[in-house]
């Protein structure tokens, strides 16, 4: 099929690759909800575990720890034996450990089924990332990037109201149990309808495959290698532009992470929300989180088309988006009022949102066959980097500072904004010439 010319250009191409997304993004939105649905629940576990908050401050901590230490060895696995198997493992892992959160009785079972579960959702979207580079055009990236982490911000905004309710209903406890069930029947679903690639796929047309991989001179669809080469460790691991993406993504995953562990506290116990207005007035920032991750992939993927030049198409927005995201972030710690702290929260997460697109595209343009690896580097380095941020926000939190830890993610965030415009080139390839 692939060598084959594309004989009748009037065909309408079919639409499977987008199914394939769809089954991606949930996969993003079971992982965020597995993850992050502890953070709703903090002050009924401190109180039935008699934790405290420095103690939920190193189990937030946890799930960063085995998450971060798995991202390559699991990025490189996806590599080596392909999206299904490996995604399909990691999502029934996770899973698991996620009910058995439901079980915890004490600090170290709490701490160990974290670790678990960081560990079971280690990898998982470097390797997803390697099955949408195999699914998808160059020009798409920036937008399925975005489109997918809009699933996940879309999880940490439900969780309030969804996650909430089972709490406030049943307990903490049966709230696990209820998020952990869904990731099974995912598992189901990906293991009945993904193929590794889209020249497998009975759903998939010629006019569909030349989308994906482009068309030669002839006419013939390009083909894609399947040699799976040694990994070029070396190459990758010394490359400067890896680490500066690496360490671009840990000044933005230090700032998202926030959200993820401590927003829902700040806003219960400083802010002095209810549950009920968390789930209304406290989602704010995390739907205009969402818009910022779909505005910011489809703006650098149309620059990319308008210009052809990945580097402006790439920084134009993430550098930007960085130093917004800090500029509003000073303002939402100093004012007096709830719901002013959450509109200008809301505005410096759409704009520190706006950077994944770009930041989640750029191991697929530079790392070639081995996207997933070196997605799994700067997914791992982000992950460190946001190890802290429970630490660090838990430590001032429970010493009373609840301004200083804002300051502190602002000036990360400007860091980052360097970062981008001066340092990281997505037009130069971390691996060896052709890979």
């Amino acid at each position: 099929m692939i060598g084959e010319a594309v004989q009748d250009r009037s065909v309408t191409a079919t639409r499977t690759r987008w199914w394939m997304l769809v089954l991606f993004s949930l996969m993003y939105l079971i992982c965020y909800l597995d993850r992050g649905i502890i953070s709703v629940a903090q002050p009924e576990i401190r109180d039935t575990l008699g934790l405290t908050l420095g103690q939920m401050g190193l189990v937030l901590a946890a799930f960063t720890w085995t998450y971060a230490l798995g991202q390559v060895p699991v990025g490189w696995l996806g590599d080596r034996f392909g999206p299904k198997k490996v995604l399909n493992v990691l999502i029934t892992w996770t899973s698991a450990s996620a009910f058995m959160t439901g079980g915890a009785t004490g600090f170290g079972s709490l701490l160990t089924v974290r670790l678990f579960l960081g560990l079971g959702e280690a990898g998982a979207f470097p390797v997803a990332s390697r099955g949408m580079q195999l699914w998808f055009a160059p020009s798409e990236r920036g937008r399925i990037q975005g489109i997918t982490h809009f699933f996940s911000r879309f999880a940490v905004a439900i969780m309030p109201l969804t996650a909430g309710a089972l709490l406030v209903v049943y307990g903490w406890r049966v709230m696990f149990f209820v998020f952990g069930a869904i990731g099974f029947l995912w598992v189901a679903a990906f293991w009945w309808f993904y193929r590794e690639r889209p020249e497998d796929h009975p759903l998939v047309n010629r006019a569909e495959l030349a989308a994906i991989r482009g068309v030669n001179e002839d006419g013939s669809i390009k083909a894609l290698s399947l040699a799976r080469p040694r990994t070029p460790w070396r190459p990758i691991l010394t490359s400067p532009n890896m680490w500066y993406i690496a360490l671009g993504y840990g000044c933005f995953f230090f700032g998202t992470n926030f959200y993820l562990t401590w927003y829902p506290t700040y806003l219960r116990e400083y802010r002095g929300l209810s549950i009920a207005a968390l789930g209304i007035i406290g989602s704010i920032p995390l739907i205009a989180g969402m818009a910022g991750d779909v505005v910011g992939g489809w703006l650098s993927d149309t620059i990319l088309k308008t210009t052809g030049n990945a580097r402006r198409a790439r920084r134009l927005v993430a550098a930007p988006g960085f130093f917004l995201a800090g500029a509003f972030l000073i303002p939402a710690a100093l004012v007096d009022g709830a719901t002013a702290s959450i509109l200008y929260l809301a505005a410096s997460f759409f704009f520190l949102e706006w950077v994944i697109g770009p930041a989640w595209a750029v191991p697929m343009d530079v790392g070639g066959r081995f996207s997933g690896t070196v997605t799994g580097v700067m997914n791992m380095s982000g992950s460190l980097a946001a190890s802290l941020t429970p630490i660090v926000y838990g430590t001032l939190f429970g010493r009373g500072y609840w301004v200083v830890p804002f300051l502190v993610s602002a000036a990360v965030l400007a860091a980052g904004a360097l970062i981008w415009l001066f340092l990281i080139d997505p037009e130069t390839s971390v691996v060896p010439a052709g890979s």
